[in-house]
């Protein structure tokens, strides 16, 4: 048996975690990693104790027809990059790995293309987080380089959605 390799052996546990989320609309799953050793995982979901979209049966963003990308102050949920970093220690996340996966909740789905919103951009550029790597097929993925996100500041340009 040939052996999976790192890269898609951690977006491998990110998507697993992507099983958790109770939002329907995407489903993300996130981890952080360091120093080949997982600080923590995330998935969406409203703040502890409170009703999640699952259990009420809609999505306000949705039930508005919100553009993914765009309004998230109307939604129930804290992302997963956001709940991975919330449960992790900034030095242990200075020059980690972020795994970022997302599933389409109705299909279940791989989602190709996904990027984390501008709120969990600035969220994982405080953190000290180096590397958000985004899987867009079952081997196939995408390295983003976090500085890029600090010297190609898109929200200098007004840019909405991902």
């Amino acid at each position: 048996m040939e052996r999976r390799d790192k890269i898609n052996y951690y977006l491998d546990i990110a998507q697993t975690v992507a099983e958790r989320c109770t939002c329907i609309r995407r489903n993300f799953g996130a981890i952080i990693v360091k120093n080949d050793e997982i600080i923590s995982t995330g998935y969406v979901g409203a703040p502890r104790g409170r009703k999640n979209c699952t259990d009420l049966g809609y999505c306000t963003r949705e039930s508005l027809q919100i553009p993914r990308g765009e309004r998230y102050e109307l939604c129930r949920s804290v992302h997963a990059e956001m709940n991975a970093i919330i449960s992790a220690s900034r030095r242990d996340m200075i020059g980690a790995t972020l795994y970022l996966v997302c599933l389409d909740y109705r299909s279940k789905e791989l989602v190709p293309g996904t990027n984390s919103c501008a709120m969990c951009k600035r969220t994982i550029i405080n953190a000290g987080i180096s590397q958000v790597i985004i899987r867009d097929t079952k081997t196939e993925f995408r390295i983003i380089d976090v500085q890029d996100w600090i010297d190609n500041d898109d929200s200098l340009e007004g840019v909405r959605g991902y």
